[in-house]
């Protein structure tokens, strides 16, 4: 599939000034990306957004931004035949379990997944989102791959320059 339209990303402020980094999930990995492999972990909402950001305790200090996308290879991780296809199934996505398997496995099941999708050609990968109290609309678009043009167009709204942005090495 292909997603074209707005994302949005709720960031710890001191990551404010490296929105298209990805170096934060590169350095920690995550549900959807081992440690080494950049990812962006966007939302098609605001509020999933925000949901996705303080999932632990209370609200804390936050930056949204926001994106304009044209993103041309998204595997749908809401289709149960296409994740057969890859040996999952939709309820395999939610597991709370998989920073164990990474610890102890080198990485999780999803992780995997991320890999084998990232191979086969896909830019990203839409899935609902695990947050406490997401619904069925709370989408995210979790990318590994994306650029400043098509086909994996994604472009920080910052008309103003109110982020004063820097590259991933600081400058």
């Amino acid at each position: 599939m292909q997603y074209h339209g707005g994302l949005y990303r709720a960031l710890n402020p001191v990551y404010a000034r490296t929105p298209l980094s990805g170096q934060g999930a590169a350095l920690y990995g995550g549900r959807f990306n081992p440690k080494g492999m950049p990812a962006l972990y966007t939302s098609l909402s605001i509020m999933t957004a925000l949901k996705e950001a303080n999932q632990v305790g209370r609200l804390q200090p936050t930056t949204l931004v926001s994106y304009q996308a044209a993103i041309e290879s998204v595997f749908d991780g809401r289709d149960g035949f296409a994740l057969a296809d890859q040996g999952f199934s939709l309820a395999d996505l939610p597991s709370n379990s998989w920073r164990d398997r990474a610890k102890a496995e080198g990485e999780a099941p999803t992780q995997i997944l991320a890999r084998r999708l990232v191979k086969a050609g896909y830019h990203g990968l839409m899935v609902p989102s695990f947050a406490a109290g997401a619904t069925a609309a709370d989408l995210n678009l979790v990318l590994w791959q994306w650029s400043d043009r098509p086909p994996t167009l994604l472009e920080l709204i910052d008309d103003e320059g109110r982020l004063v942005t820097q590259n991933a090495d600081g400058r």
